[in-house]
């Protein structure tokens, strides 16, 4: 397959300054509000030097990194699981059996959906195919499951990294890259801004991972249970890693009250965590400020 053309858009970006790297998290749904953060990057005519991405944090860096801007992926994302009769139908058209024979084999159980086909429904149309087509160098964060270990994927095909970077257990099935069976990049590195240490002078990270939702004193139902655990096990992640390798912003934008599959609920995702935007640029304003002085 011959390299793909990217046409970066023509975006506003500053003659100097300190170099930014991004880290955009993993969190499902939730991570509908990275937009934000691409979105000011873009105004304030700032493009990252490097990215890494977990989950839905890889496919969010990726559009960036192929060179879509925060405007073009909003849009995307609104016309796409924004809208629930296109969702359902491009969801039918990824998960619905190939045939008699995958029917039969396969069917729709819990666990069992093919998150490449889901994929390539939703995804832009501007996303490269390779690492190699990328303008920014973008490392993707995936689980190998047997292996136990954590993988960086940053060479070769793009697609598969993002969706193993993506598979969720329990709601997709896992992807195979080579004979490794991967599975989701936040379970060993929610947030991975350990990752861009050193290729920046002011590192960001974005936490969408939030915080099991609920009335205090009463028991969640069993897939709250299951995914609010999750959720816990995480931040203990991200706490022990900012520890080790802190990055000089830390953003978590409000996205809490949301569950990992509410992608139908976009538009009020992206309400909810607006004020994340304006944090980033305040925060960007002060390290600029900050790195000019020392």
């Amino acid at each position: 397959m011959g390299k793909i053309e990217i046409t970066v858009p023509d975006l506003p970006v500053r003659s100097s300054g300190p170099t930014v790297a991004v880290a955009f998290g993993g969190g499902g749904a939730r991570g509908v509000a990275h937009i934000h953060i691409i979105e000011t990057l873009d105004a304030m005519g700032i493009r990252p030097v490097a990215i890494s991405g977990s989950s839905i944090g890889s496919i969010m860096g990726a559009a960036m990194a192929s060179g879509l801007s925060g405007q073009e992926i909003r849009d995307h994302t609104l016309a796409t699981i924004g809208k629930p009769s296109n969702a359902f139908g491009r969801i039918w058209k990824a998960a619905r059996p190939l045939g008699v024979k995958d029917a039969m084999e396969n069917g729709l159980r819990l666990g069992q959906f093919n998150v490449e086909r889901i994929l390539e429904e939703f995804l832009p149309a501007g996303v490269a195919r390779n690492f190699e087509d990328l303008t920014i160098p973008t490392k993707i964060m995936v689980t190998d499951y047997f292996g136990h270990c954590e993988v960086v994927c940053e060479t070769g095909e793009l697609r598969p990294a993002i969706a193993a970077s993506a598979a969720i257990p329990a709601v997709f099935r896992p992807v195979k890259i080579g004979d490794r069976i991967m599975v989701d990049g936040g379970i060993f590195n929610p947030v991975p801004f350990d990752k861009l240490s050193g290729l920046a002078d002011i590192i960001i990270g974005v936490d969408v991972v939030g915080l099991p939702s609920g009335t205090p004193g009463q028991a969640p139902s069993s897939i709250d249970m299951m995914f609010g655990a999750n959720q816990l096990m995480m931040q203990s992640i991200i706490e022990m890693k900012r520890q080790a390798y802190p990055p000089h912003i830390l953003l978590r934008p409000e996205v809490h009250q949301y569950r990992v599959l509410d992608f139908l609920k976009a538009k009020e995702i992206l309400n909810d965590s607006k004020g994340v935007a304006e944090q980033l640029k305040r925060d960007l304003d002060a390290a600029f400020a900050f790195h000019d002085l020392s």
